[in-house]
């Protein structure tokens, strides 16, 4: 492509940004974007993606969905255009600021470049940081964005916008790149996008992660959908005329439309209820958006909508009505769903909201700004502002593990939520699934580690009590009470887990401040000068791992200083002589042979070439893998391999909860692997039930064991009011044998359900 073609593509593709943003409601800025632009232009100047194109694509491309898909103005978008620059190129952040001059914002008296400034620092990646080298650096880029985003909340808008477009283009990247941008997608920014109500953008980034981890099921996936369109469509056609009669009656101005599920979506359920693609029904559900005229109540009219619906199908699933019109969803999301019975006997949902509840589910806390009135604060703003506090209160005392700090924060991004409340009547809001625990920790921190138990709608309760929404508490205190480590077991929200583990951390610290003056006192007596080499001498006679380690442990009394401790401050010239015949000699017994076989073991496998596909195989009954005990990945899953600190290549399956951390956090000991077909077997754990009956576990074990020639090697029937649950460890060659087995066991006579868990 020559020069003149590449400059027209730019030039086209930046055209398309102005032309969207002045379709658009925002005040009509374009000279400062066109500044910004500019700029940008000129700092990536020569600059390419892998993928071959000019790299100043991507910050226009990051622009446009700024702009056109989350609904941003023209400081979000300069902003966008120049996030890379500081990080990539020569530039600092006084040179943007420059570039704007002394514009000042109207509002604010703040000066633009100030402000656009302050947004490109905030989305430039940092490496390293206060989890230490070994610890991931995702996760501090993470916490940066973090604590910026309670300052602006444009900075992780335009992050995710970043990301979605990174997702979109990943095709260029090498496969074990893609593994770990896929994963670290899916394991943090899908999540914050749900919280921030970016309903359509996060449901991308699940698709197209999904795509990248699992591309044969979602192909399969895809195709059905694709295949199965005019069938549903059918379906849908009658389900919806006789709603549609009844809402036309009303004079109503509504749409209504079938809303297929994703990808991503379908195989979770495929996932949660182990079945196969074939008997997952509700693949769509059903969506009226109606005009909500002025001076109409917009849930009234939801309500008077329901109820035609409920006239028309009047088999309604009792499970299945969901009422977010009252009390939103903590991302903001408002509607009303009720699920009936259609003419063909399948169960459908339909959601009903307006069409300002529609852009605001669709568009997240974008949307809310522009439905502001007189400057009031909306429902939605008052719950992503705590949402946002919550976050600051993790991140003032953040966890050392770089992993427990992703899954602190990751606490809070898909957290449903309950309603309790105080003696006084004070409503606080609390995920699913909290305890008394959660409750007085989300009061205070002393509340907290004081807390005996509580009352709960006046009943006592202990401390490990789950709470319910309408629940009156009263929590109970004493000053004696001290945080136990049993807590940490039914301790379910973020800002808990995190205000007990300080509480843990100040604990030790008093212990530890106990020993060491013990340990001084102790050496001030037995006149030996505390220094490096001695602390190290007695630390390594201690068998402890730091300084920190022997402080705890003699404050704790796990460690009795006596006379024998100071003999390691005398060594002896016999040791040292036989230290030096070892490492002149080596040792009189086979370590040597040991040890030497053991180097020439890592020696192999430092030789692993990252870059191209690993082989699983196993040669002389040595294999060069370990299968992760998490998951027991079978050849043909879907794996990756991580390279873990001995060099070992540890195998899990793609979507295995440990692996999504280490494609996070980790991703440059990724490895993209194969399996090599071989003779091996390999376990699998599998769960059947059914309808008891005589000689029907008789009939399980021959079908595996003679017909199908498997080796069981566990197996547990248990059988109550005439159901039976079946589990057995079995050593099987693939996957595939799986597959084959339970669908053998599906066909015998009472069976209802034979699936693998593990």
């Amino acid at each position: 492509m020559t020069p003149d073609e590449e400059n027209k593509i730019i030039d086209e593709a930046y055209e398309r940004l102005i032309n969207g943003y002045l379709s658009s409601n925002h005040r009509k800025r374009v000279e400062k974007i066109d500044k910004a632009f500019r700029f940008a232009r000129r700092a990536h100047e020569g600059i390419r993606r892998r993928s071959g194109e000019p790299y100043i694509l991507h910050p226009i491309a990051v622009a446009t969905i700024v702009s056109q898909e989350i609904g941003l103005g023209s400081t979000s978008i300069c902003a966008a255009l120049l996030h890379d620059v500081v990080e990539d190129t020569d530039y600092t952040c006084e040179d943007i600021k420059a570039i704007f001059g002394e514009e000042v914002i109207g509002e604010t008296g703040e000066k633009v470049g100030d402000k656009i400034a302050n947004i490109v620092e905030g989305l430039t990646k940092i490496s390293g940081g206060i989890f230490g080298d070994k610890a991931s650096a995702q996760a501090e880029n993470f916490k940066k964005l973090l604590l910026t985003m309670s300052d602006d909340i444009r900075v992780v808008l335009i992050k995710t916008a970043d990301r979605l477009h990174n997702m979109r283009t990943l095709a260029s990247m090498p496969p074990a790149k893609q593994y770990k941008i896929a994963g670290e997608t899916l394991y943090i920014y899908a999540p914050l996008a749900h919280r921030l109500g970016l309903f359509t953008i996060k449901t991308e980034l699940e698709d197209l992660s999904f795509k990248y981890e699992h591309p044969d099921i979602y192909k399969s996936i895809s195709d059905y959908v694709v295949s199965s369109e005019e069938k549903r469509q059918d379906v849908f056609d009658r389900f919806s005329a006789p709603i549609r009669a009844g809402l036309d009656a009303m004079g109503l101005e509504y749409e209504f439309k079938a809303r297929v599920k994703s990808c991503y979506s379908i195989w979770k359920k495929m996932q949660a209820k182990r079945i196969p693609l074939d008997e997952i029904y509700d693949i769509y559900a059903a969506r009226i958006v109606f005009e909500c005229p002025p001076g109409k109540d917009e849930n009234v009219m939801c309500w008077s909508i329901y109820n035609q619906i409920t006239k028309v199908y009047n088999k309604i699933h009792p499970d299945r009505i969901r009422d977010w019109l009252a009390k939103s969803k903590p991302n903001g999301y408002r509607a009303l769903h009720v699920t009936v019975m259609g003419p063909d006997g399948e169960w459908v949902e339909v959601q009903i909201r307006s069409r300002k509840m529609d852009t605001i589910d669709e568009r997240g806390v974008t949307a809310h700004w522009v439905y502001k009135e007189g400057g009031s604060e909306l429902e939605e703003d008052r719950l992503l502002r705590e949402w946002l506090q919550e976050i600051e209160d993790i991140l003032k005392n953040p966890e050392p593990n770089a992993l427990d700090f992703l899954d602190s924060i990751k606490l809070n991004l898909y957290a449903r939520e309950i309603s309790v409340f105080t003696p006084k009547g004070d409503m606080i809001s609390l995920p699913v699934g909290a305890s008394v625990l959660d409750l007085a920790f989300t009061l205070h921190s002393e509340i907290g580690t004081h807390c005996i138990a509580a009352k709960v709608n006046h009943k006592l309760v202990p401390l490990s009590h789950r709470l319910s929404s309408g629940d009156q508490v009263e929590i109970l205190t004493s000053q004696s009470q001290r945080p136990q480590h049993e807590w940490t077991k039914f301790v379910a929200t973020a800002k808990g887990k995190t205000r007990l583990n300080n509480a843990f951390r100040h604990m030790r610290r008093e212990v530890m401040d106990k020993g060491e003056a013990t340990f001084k006192q102790f050496m001030a007596e037995n006149d030996a000068e505390i220094n490096n080499e001695n602390l190290t001498r007695i630390i390594s006679s201690l068998g402890v791992q730091n300084k920190e380690d022997l402080y705890f442990k003699v404050g704790k009394g796990d460690v009795k200083l006596t006379p024998i401790v100071l003999k390691a401050l005398k060594p002896s010239s016999q040791n040292l002589l036989s230290k030096w015949w070892k490492m002149s000699f080596g040792s009189r017994n086979d370590k040597g042979d040991k040890n030497d076989k053991k180097a020439t073991d890592n020696a192999s496998q430092e030789n692993i070439d990252r870059k191209k596909v690993y082989v699983l195989k196993t040669e002389n009954g040595k294999s060069n893998y370990q299968l992760a005990k998490c998951c027991h990945p079978l050849p043909g899953d879907d794996v990756v391999g991580y390279i873990n600190r001995k060099n070992e290549v540890i195998v899990h399956k793609i979507e295995c909860p440990t692996a999504m951390k280490l494609k996070s956090s980790y991703g440059s000991r990724l490895l993209e692997t194969q399996w090599e077909i071989g003779n091996e077997t390999f376990f699998a754990s599998i769960r059947v039930e059914g309808i008891d009956r005589m000689g029907i576990l008789q009939e399980i074990i021959y079908l595996i064991s003679t017909n199908l020639s498997i080796n069981i090697r566990r197996l547990n029937i248990t059988s109550n009011a005439g159901v039976f649950t079946c589990e057995m460890d079995v050593f099987v060659e693939d996957v595939n044998t799986v597959t084959r087995m339970c669908k053998r066991l599906s066909k015998v006579k009472g069976v209802n359900k034979a699936i693998r868990q593990s």
